[in-house]
């Protein structure tokens, strides 16, 4: 069975964003009592939207300046760095 690229990059972003510390700062705000639920809603997925729209342009751009290849790599020594700082910061 064959899924849409559209379905796979659906999946990629939500399952990349359970757990995520913003996912994690919305629950806060919905659990302290004193926001509405729908404005806290409203306004993180703004947010991610807003996010979102950076990454795409940014990407777009990068996309029109380098070659795809030096381009993934990139964004993994990317991922590698981000995860060695926050090994870092859990010892810290």
């Amino acid at each position: 069975m064959s899924f849409s690229p559209l379905v796979m990059m659906f999946v990629a972003v939500f399952l990349a964003e359970l757990g995520d510390k913003t996912q994690l700062a919305t629950v806060l705000f919905a659990a302290d009592g004193e926001h509405n639920p729908w404005v806290v809603f409203l306004v993180a997925s703004l947010a991610l939207v807003a996010s979102t729209a950076i990454a795409v342009l940014l990407g777009t751009l990068a996309s029109k300046y380098l070659a795809v290849a030096p381009l993934k790599l990139i964004a993994g020594i990317g991922f590698v760095l981000l995860g060695g700082w926050t090994i870092f910061d859990h010892f810290r």
